[in-house]
């Protein structure tokens, strides 16, 4: 068996009435060139999703280097741990989203509405915490992150029944969207990507989304009581309403702290010119980690990732490249700094 060494995904490329062909500027092959591709899956390893959101089929990543190509992601942790009577589903989604135009209002199930399904035995509702890194915005762009303060469950249902937009959109929470800010949005938040932001998108693996609102297109499928019994408690009361945000980092810092929540913690790192460190080097102010793995999301520049015992071949990376680095590898995994190179580098806890 091989041993552990970093792994790189084929992406899933989802065509999206909202999306664009910014993609390609990471290199993902846009095959079609008339297509809009909204969403390319970095890596993913779901046993089913939502048929409005990947088409309701499993979607798992298949490896393409090294011996265990062809593999899918849980696969390739089963070789990697033969010992382990459960191999379990990768614990994370990771996304680069290209958002043309505005995607839906939407909100992900509250924790009061995946507890009732749970316990009327219904399958497929899971809680979904995500963060947006935005990578680039278009002069103006907007991102719409939670209700205004004092907006009452009455109004948000009246105006999404009305049909009437402006009045919907003047109930959202509008932030502009600003290049190297990440936000991180809790399951039951009302929320929309504004059209011309592409961002990095790391969640919680979920493809349970409930549509509010999708600007007078049509054709798609509404869940209004879904998404309602999710954002409001039974009460009325708003179910989320923080929605933590980091960033951009400072001019000459190396590492900055942009996320971190129960299941993943996210940092952004710009190793200078030749820089060569671990992949769990420490933030300013944080510990070294030393985690269950990490995945790293190289969105600037060129480098490399190789092994400083030799135990794995090494890396190309550039913009667009996605590794997951298991943590039986990960005190090895060399991390060395081409020209320019910022990567998101996500680490698994325990």
């Amino acid at each position: 068996m091989p041993a552990a060494y970093p792994l790189v995904f084929r992406p899933v490329l989802l065509e999206k009435v909202w999306g664009g062909r910014a993609l390609a500027q990471f290199g993902k092959p846009l095959p079609d060139p008339a297509a809009r591709y909204g969403e390319s899956w970095e890596l993913a390893d779901l046993d089913a999703t939502s048929a409005s959101g990947a088409g309701g089929s499993a979607v798992r990543s298949v490896v393409e280097n090294g011996p265990l190509a062809g593999r899918t992601i849980r696969e390739a942790l089963a070789v990697f741990d033969p010992s382990a009577h459960e191999i379990r589903p990768f614990p994370l989604l990771i996304k680069f989203l290209d958002a043309a135009e505005n995607l839906s209002v939407q909100v992900h199930p509250s924790e009061a509405v995946v507890r009732a399904a749970a316990a009327a035995g219904a399958p497929g509702v899971h809680l979904k915490t995500e963060s947006w890194y935005v990578l680039s915005a278009a002069p103006g762009a907007r991102l719409y992150i939670g209700l205004r303060e004092g907006v009452t469950r009455d109004q948000v249902e009246s105006a999404v029944r009305s049909g009437d937009g402006p009045r919907i959109v003047a109930l959202l929470r509008e932030l502009p969207a600003l290049a190297g800010e990440c936000h991180t949005l809790p399951s039951g938040i009302v929320h929309a990507l504004g059209a011309g932001v592409v961002v990095a998108e790391v969640q919680t693996p979920s493809d349970t989304t409930y549509r509010l609102y999708d600007w007078g297109r049509t054709g798609r499928e509404a869940h209004v009581e879904q998404a309602l019994a999710s954002a409001f408690d039974d009460r009325g009361r708003v179910s989320a309403t923080d929605a933590p945000r980091a960033g951009p980092m400072a001019e000459g810092e190396l590492c900055a702290r942009l996320a971190e929540t129960a299941r993943y913690v996210i940092d952004e790192t710009r190793p200078r010119d030749g820089d060569e460190v671990t992949i769990g080097f420490p933030c300013e102010r944080t510990g070294a980690l030393d985690e269950r793995g990490f995945v790293l999301m190289v969105i600037a520049g060129d480098g490399s990732l190789g092994a400083n015992d030799g135990s794995f071949a090494p890396l190309t990376l550039h913009a667009g490249v996605t590794v997951f680095v298991p943590g039986a590898c990960a005190r090895a995994a060399l991390l060395r700094a081409g020209r320019g190179l910022r990567a998101l580098r996500i680490a698994i806890p325990p």
